[in-house]
C-alpha cells in the first residue's frame, strides 16, 4: 500500500508526503501494482519533480532501475525535456548511454523532443553521440531530420483522429527553447490524447555537429540561428550557433562572418558582429583580434540599427583592448541611447588604469536606477585591476544596495583589495538573501 502511495505522490510531486512514506518505510525501490504500475523515481523523473527525485535518491533509490519497457528514470527525463532531473540523476549514477528494449537512449529521446537543455547536460556527462536507436539512426540523424519541419504540423499528424477537436498550445520549456503542445479531444469528451516536442532541433543539431566533427556550411548554420532569433526566449539556438562558428578559427570562416557584418540585411549583420566577437578565442590568444577591432570600430561610424549597435558595442568589450576604449565611450556617450548593462560590461572591460573620464561613467552606472545596471557596474568595478580610494569608496558605497547581488560584487571588490568594509557586505548578503549567486559569491569570499 505504501508503495502505490509513494508512487503516486512522487508523480504529483509531493515532497513532504513522500518524505512521510519513505520515514514510514516505504520501499523506493518496489514498483507500484494496478493502472499507476512503476517506479516512483521513474515517475518524478518523467515530471520533473527534482525535489522527489533527490528525496527518493537520498532515501537509497536505484538511478538505474527499470521499469517496463526497459525504461529508467533518465529516459523518461529525456524523453520529456527535464533537464535539472537529468542532472540529478547522472550525479546519482545514472547510465547515460543504456537504452530501453526499443533501443532508443537518452540521446536520441532528447534528440527527438528537441530538448537543447537535456541535450546539453547528456554531452557533459560524456554521452556517446554516435550511439545508434534501435532503427539505426543517430542522434544527429534524429535532430537534422526535425530541423526546418513545421512542428505543430508534424505533432498533429502523431494523434490525429477523424471527428476530433485540437487545441496548440505554446511556452517556453526551462532551457528558453519554444515548447509546442498538440492537445486533442474525442467528440463526446471522453476522451483526451496530447503530443510535445520543443523547437530546439536546429541547437541541437548544432552541438552534434560539433561533437561529431562534422563540418556544416556557414551559411546553412546562419540560416538557424536567425530562424530562431525571436523563437527562442533569449536566443538559445542564435548563441549556441554562434559559439560554434566562433570556435571554428579558421580565415574562411572569418571572411564569411565578416562579410555578414556589411550584409543590407541587419538582422545577419548582428548575427555576424555576435559570432565574430570571440572568434578564435582560445586559452588567451585572439588571433583575429586587430582584425576585429578595426572591423567594429568602423561599424560604429557606420551602423544605425540600434540593436546591431549594441552588439557591436558588446564585442568591442569581448576583445578586452583597450584601444576599443573611445569606440565604446563614443556609443555610450550618444544622444538618445538607451543604458543597459551592456554598457557597463564593455566599458569595464577595456578600461585602462588611470582613465578618469571612463572610471568615472563606471562609477555613474554603479548608481543607477536599474539594478541590473548598478550590479554590473559594481562588479566591473571590482574587478578592474587598480586599487584607489575613488574605487574602493564608490564600492563601499553599494554596501547598502536594495539589490543583494550588488552587494555581493562590492563586497568581493572590497575583499580583494584588504578592505576590512567587505565584511559589512558578506554578512548583509547572508542574513538577507536567497540568492543562490549572490551567497556563493560571498562564501567564496570568506573561504578565501
Amino acid at each position: 500500500m505504501h508503495e502505490e502511495q509513494l508512487y503516486r505522490a512522487a508523480l504529483n510531486g509531493e515532497t513532504e508526503t513522500v518524505g512521510k512514506l519513505l520515514a514510514a518505510g516505504a520501499d523506493p525501490n518496489r514498483p507500484s501494482e494496478g493502472e499507476e504500475a512503476g517506479l516512483p523515481l521513474c515517475a518524478a523523473a518523467a515530471w520533473d519533480r527534482v525535489e522527489v527525485a533527490e528525496a527518493l535518491l537520498a532515501a537509497g533509490a536505484e538511478a538505474n532501475g527499470r521499469e517496463a519497457g526497459g525504461w529508467s528514470a533518465l529516459l523518461w527525463a529525456a524523453a520529456n525535456g527535464h533537464a535539472a532531473t537529468a542532472s540529478v540523476l547522472i550525479e546519482a549514477g545514472a547510465e547515460v548511454d543504456a537504452a530501453n528494449e526499443d533501443g532508443d537512449t537518452p540521446l536520441t529521446l532528447a534528440a527527438r523532443r528537441g530538448a537543447l537543455g537535456v541535450v546539453q547536460t547528456l554531452l557533459e556527462a560524456g554521452a556517446d553521440h554516435e550511439k545508434f536507436d534501435g532503427d539505426g539512426d543517430s542522434p544527429l540523424d534524429i535532430a537534422a531530420d526535425w530541423v526546418g519541419v513545421h512542428l505543430e504540423s508534424a505533432l498533429l499528424d502523431q494523434i490525429a483522429q477523424e471527428g476530433w477537436e485540437y487545441v496548440v498550445g505554446r511556452q517556453y520549456a526551462k532551457d528558453g527553447t519554444e515548447l509546442v503542445t498538440v492537445a486533442g479531444r474525442s467528440p463526446d469528451g471522453s476522451q483526451t490524447e496530447q503530443v510535445q516536442a520543443q523547437r530546439g532541433h536546429a541547437a541541437v543539431a548544432t552541438l552534434l555537429e560539433d561533437a561529431a566533427g562534422v563540418y556544416t556550411p556557414v551559411e546553412q548554420l546562419v540560416a538557424r540561428a536567425v530562424s530562431h532569433r525571436d523563437v527562442d526566449e533569449d536566443a538559445e539556438t542564435w548563441w549556441i550557433v554562434a559559439d560554434s562558428l566562433g570556435r571554428r578559427a579558421d580565415d574562411e570562416t572569418y571572411e564569411a562572418l565578416a562579410r555578414l557584418c556589411v550584409s543590407e540585411d541587419a538582422r545577419e549583420r548582428e548575427f555576424g558582429v555576435d559570432a565574430i566577437a570571440q572568434f578564435g578565442f582560445a586559452d588567451g590568444a585572439k588571433p583575429y583580434l586587430d582584425r576585429t577591432l578595426a572591423l567594429l570600430q568602423k561599424m560604429v561610424t557606420t551602423e544605425g540599427n540600434p540593436q546591431v549597435l549594441r552588439s557591436v558595442l558588446a564585442a568591442l568589450g569581448h576583445q578586452g583592448d583597450p584601444r576599443a576604449l573611445p569606440a565604446v565611450l563614443d556609443i555610450i556617450g550618444r544622444p538618445g541611447h538607451n543604458r543597459t548593462m551592456t554598457d557597463a560590461i564593455a566599458l569595464a572591460d577595456v578600461l585602462p588604469p588611470g582613465h578618469e573620464e571612463g572610471l568615472s561613467l563606471l562609477v555613474e552606472m554603479s548608481r543607477d536606477e536599474e539594478a541590473e545596471i548598478r550590479d554590473w557596474a559594481t562588479a566591473g568595478l571590482a574587478g578592474l585591476s587598480e586599487d584607489t580610494p575613488r574605487i574602493r569608496e564608490a564600492l563601499a558605497d553599494r554596501l547598502g544596495d536594495a539589490d543583494l547581488r550588488t552587494v555581493a560584487e562590492a563586497a568581493r571588490g572590497l575583499a580583494a583589495r584588504g578592505d576590512e568594509r567587505a565584511e559589512r557586505g558578506i554578512r548583509r548578503v547572508l542574513e538577507e538573501s536567497d540568492d543562490d549567486y549572490a551567497r556563493d559569491l560571498v562564501t567564496q569570499i570568506g573561504a578565501e
